[in-house]
């Protein structure tokens, strides 16, 4: 404000006066402007009269300058750039879970695996073919550009339309729907019953709304593909990379394996599902991927991905979910509030056994975790550690010799990490 004012007293008193005429052909100032150049006339006879007069345009142009500024030199008030963050995994890791921990976040707009709808479409393909349309698709919903489904969905789509909708905390609240309050901790069931009749557009009139927009994602193999949405200006992208100890991955894809059947023939090909093998070439495909995400965010770490990936193991989470959600929270640009801590915990320590697909109800965590130690016969464990011991030595997950070791409790198979990794 003060180079405008400068700026405008030195060009109206060296061009005598004429500034201050045209400051004053404002609506409602022109009386003020016929008197002020009478008055003119009359002071300019005598010197210490001009002096006078210089004085008293000097304040008029301070006090209108204070109470209307320059309007094409007033600043604008920026509003923040969104924060996107994607939650990078795969199937029965613990991701929905994570996902809800954003979800419930009122400054969060969040969408669970949103490319289900690419993969259902172009099924005929294989996961690399469609990482491009997946990573498109991705990019708009950041953007909150909806419109990218109308490629996928029918054109009289309702909101209720959209792959587990009512996980999404933001469409259970204004404006996606009036039933709840934006603060409230939303359970997917009453969030069904209530909030499925709205329209379409409301995902994206609610997404533009929230200062984060968090995916949660299982159709990504390849952090490389990623690159061009981290270094895109319009996002503002950070990357949460969570696993699993791939032998609890594999007894929970067996509780699973209908809903889950889709999905493995496009990962590895309809032929390579079947069999005995079957289940093990898809843990094999699905561990590479967890190595190479991770070398690619990690090790070989190029620049623009410097303080934008996080590593976060499921273990670590239901042994200290507190701790692990604040440090999510805080990589992510969110505050951790009493009310979600509280939901945290509760959900963490209840006593549900977490065997439904896509199930985020109250469980006891860490039991749950370990469960399948003392339901998967050990000749399955050396298969499953056959074809993922790279990714189990490269994230810190011990390897059993027999099943003594298995059935053993006090053996932790958790190897400790940095917790900045």
């Amino acid at each position: 404000m003060h180079s405008c004012l400068c700026g405008c007293l030195e060009e109206r008193v060296s061009q005598q006066c004429t500034c201050v005429r045209a400051t004053l052909l404002q609506p409602g100032l022109a009386v003020l402007q016929q008197d002020l150049l009478r008055s003119l006339a009359t002071m300019m006879k005598s010197r210490s009269m001009q002096v006078l007069l210089i004085l008293a345009i000097l304040s008029f142009l301070l006090i209108h300058f204070y109470f209307l500024p320059c309007s094409n030199n007033a600043p604008m008030e920026e509003k923040p750039s969104p924060v996107h963050i994607l939650i990078l995994s795969s199937w029965r890791s613990g991701s929905s879970f994570t996902g809800q921990i954003f979800s419930q976040h009122p400054s969060v707009f969040y969408l669970m695996e949103p490319a289900w709808h690419v993969w259902v479409t172009m099924y005929q393909n294989s996961a690399k073919v469609l990482h491009m349309a997946v990573r498109d698709l991705v990019r708009s919903v950041f953007l909150c550009d909806m419109s990218v489904f109308d490629a996928y969905m029918s054109s009289q789509k309702k909101k209720s339309d959209l792959f587990q909708w009512e996980t999404s905390r933001a469409l259970c609240s204004p404006p996606a729907c009036d039933s709840f309050n934006r603060s409230d901790i939303i359970t997917a069931g009453n969030c069904r019953t209530i909030c499925g009749k709205y329209p379409f557009s409301k995902v994206e009139e609610a997404c533009k709304t929230y200062s984060h927009v968090a995916v949660k994602e299982v159709r990504f193999f390849d952090l490389k593909v990623l690159y061009p949405l981290l270094t895109d200006p319009s996002l503002n992208l950070k990357i949460i990379h969570l696993v699993r100890d791939p032998r609890a991955v594999f007894r929970s894809r067996e509780n699973t394996v209908a809903d889950l059947k889709r999905d493995s023939n496009i990962v590895v090909g309809s032929q390579r599902t079947k069999g005995e093998m079957g289940p093990y070439n898809t843990m094999q495909v699905i561990c590479k991927s967890h190595v190479e995400i991770y070398k690619a965010g990690r090790q070989a770490i190029p620049s623009f991905l410097k303080d934008r990936y996080l590593l976060v193991r499921y273990e670590d989470i239901v042994r200290d979910p507190l701790a692990r959600a604040a440090q999510m929270y805080r990589f992510a640009e969110l505050h951790f509030t009493p009310e979600l801590q509280k939901w945290v915990h509760n959900i963490t320590h209840g006593k549900g056994q977490g065997t439904q697909a896509f199930d985020i109800g109250s469980r006891d965590a860490l039991r749950v975790s370990q469960a399948w130690r003392n339901t998967l016969p050990f000749q399955k464990i050396e298969k499953v550690q056959n074809v993922c011991k790279d990714a189990m030595d490269l994230l810190g997950y011990r390897l059993l010799q027999s099943e003594e070791e298995q059935k053993n409790m006090s053996l932790d198979l958790l190897f400790a990490r940095n917790s900045s990794e």
